[in-house]
């Protein structure tokens, strides 16, 4: 078989031709707005309750809980993002996008007639098990929709639509608490998913493919995949030591037709509660653990040691289904576990800047809430710019290396912020900030956008959803450990007086002498330090791990 070039200075692979676009180009429009619409949805209800606690917690009370207002539902969302991916590949996207949808304006319905907090939390927990299917099926759609020269164009396009909506989700939900009822922060959710939901109905239409269920025990090893590729005259042109892709949906190889069947595949239904299980436990001990409770306290330990028992049950249940949730290929290829650990660091780097920034602004700079959000916002300016910018660049010195050069540009950003002087001028940390957006676009497009085009449409989803987990993961992860150092520092700055929470209270108040302002400054830069060391792990995952050119399939 002759062999194409990739437009991205990669290496020549067969060209194997993949399924259908799953809609004409005529419709590809409205089904485009649709996905922007469903990507602000779940973007924006991220953030919009931060502003309107206060008259959320007078109407309802529970204020001890209110937390949980924001981490249910992030909670609900990283841990359904593989089981999305994995049915979206079963089932088909439009299946999974519709449910998900018409679960979250559910969810959205039920918390705006919330009679108290607890009841509120369980709805936005619905609500975040119908924005895992929205933020998941709508990535892996963008790459279906378009060939891979025109996947930057939308994917920038969603990044603009997501870091818009993250940014602008606490203002509208200040403006809604204040000038209207907190209530209509999830009513307004109504009007716009529905037509979200009908341009999707209407517009996005699937060609029929035939699914294929393979027998447990009919895996095949790296060494019998090539000598099959060989027996079909196909030369493997994957990175060495790395399983190439499975075929396209409708060229399916031996292997794949040794355990074809005319039946629906399977859905692993056991293995889709236990990640769902085992996700929702690791992440509540990650969330909670040095805020609700300390570290090494009983329900800490409790949670983690269940933890770890439930990881060993997916690990037995996955490997004995047939179609797993979580299969093992997606670890098992070098390109796709590269890209898994680099955005899992991505998502560890960026609590320094979203959740620590401000908290400086307003601290060490003395800004106000507004201008402390406008030092944090700009990086929305330079990130879409830049990661529209990317493909000019990954396709002279292809994926890998353009993303090497994007975090370790934000490397060296991160690790400049401990410099600043103290107490400084606003403009300082936004100009870091709006080069960090600029690096981190050439890191982040090109990395999905080359992962995606590694794979066919069957596994698409599964590997979309994969990275995106990670990356929520590493923003989990992230959080505890940053707050933990942060706490570290301002305990032994202050002689043990009080975490971080306490002491912006101090400031607020006006009560915290200059030492505290010192003192928060050191912990900021202690954790831009370590923000600044996982941009350094990546780019060494990427550099030892992942190979130069990624094994892209020809369109």
């Amino acid at each position: 078989m002759q062999g194409e070039r990739n437009p991205v200075g990669g290496d020549t692979r067969p060209a194997v031709r993949d399924a259908a676009p799953p809609t004409g180009t005529g419709r590809r429009g409205a089904v485009v707005a649709a996905l922007m619409l469903a990507m602000a949805l779940a973007a924006l209800d991220a953030t919009v309750v931060s502003t309107a606690v206060p008259q959320i917690v007078g109407d309802l009370g529970g204020f001890s809980y209110f937390s949980w207002l924001f981490s249910g539902y992030l909670l609900a969302v990283t841990v359904t993002l593989p089981v999305y991916g994995k049915l979206s590949d079963t089932l088909g996207r439009k299946p999974v996008l519709v449910a998900g949808a018409a679960l979250f304006l559910l969810g959205s319905l039920l918390c705006a007639l919330a009679w108290n907090m607890a009841a509120l939390i369980a709805f936005r927990i619905v609500q975040g098990l119908g924005g895992g299917a929205l933020q998941g099926t709508v990535q892996t759609l963008a790459a279906d929709l378009y060939p891979l020269k025109e996947r930057p164009r939308i994917q920038s396009k969603l990044s603009t639509v997501w870091a818009l909506s993250a940014v602008a989700g606490p203002g509208v939900g200040g403006l809604l608490a204040a000038y209207a009822d907190w209530r209509w922060i999830f009513l307004v959710n109504l009007p716009v998913g529905a037509v979200a939901l009908w341009l999707i109905v209407r517009h996005l239409h699937e060609p029929e493919r035939k699914t294929t269920a393979r027998a447990r025990g009919e895996r095949r090893t790296s060494a019998e995949e090539e000598a099959t590729a060989r027996a079909r005259g196909e030369r493997r042109t994957g990175a060495e030591g790395e399983t190439p892709p499975r075929a396209r949906e409708g060229e399916t190889t031996p292997r794949a037709r040794e355990g074809e069947t005319s039946a629906r595949a399977r859905v692993d239904w056991a293995g889709a509660l236990a990640v769902f299980a085992c996700g929702g436990v690791l992440l509540t001990a990650l969330v909670q653990g040095g805020v609700a409770w300390p570290w090494l306290s009983a329900p800490s330990l409790a949670l983690l040691t269940a933890g770890l028992v439930l990881a060993a049950v997916v690990v037995v249940v996955e490997r004995r289904a047939a179609e797993p949730i979580i299969p093992g290929w997606v670890w098992r290829r070098r390109t796709i576990a590269a890209v898994n650990l680099a955005l899992g660091a991505l998502g560890l780097l960026m609590v320094a800047p979203t959740v620590f920034l401000p908290t400086y602004a307003q601290s060490v700079l003395g800004l106000g809430p507004v201008a402390a959000g406008f030092v944090l916002s700009v990086w929305t300016l330079s990130w879409p710019v830049s990661a529209a910018f990317s493909q000019h660049v990954y396709r002279r010195i292809g994926f890998r290396d353009t993303a090497v050069l994007g975090m370790g540009l934000a490397a060296l950003i991160l690790f400049a912020f401990p410099f600043l002087p103290y107490p400084g001028h606003a403009w300082q940390p936004a100009l870091l900030m709006l080069l960090l957006g600029g690096a981190l676009g050439l890191f982040q497009l090109p990395l999905i956008v080359g992962v995606q085009s590694t794979v066919g449409w069957s596994e698409r989803g599964t590997t979309t959803a994969s990275v995106l987990f990670c990356r929520q993961t590493g923003q989990t992860l992230g959080a505890a450990v940053f707050g933990a150092v942060a706490n570290g520092v301002l305990a032994t700055r202050l002689g043990g007086a009080g975490d971080l929470d306490s002491v912006t209270r101090a400031l607020d108040a006006g009560t915290a002498p200059e030492a505290t302002r010192h003192a928060i400054a050191e912990a900021v830069h202690a954790v831009y330090f370590g923000a600044a060391c996982a941009a350094a792990l990546a780019v060494l995952v990427l550099l030892l791990l992942a190979p130069r050119k990624f094994p892209v399939l020809g369109d």
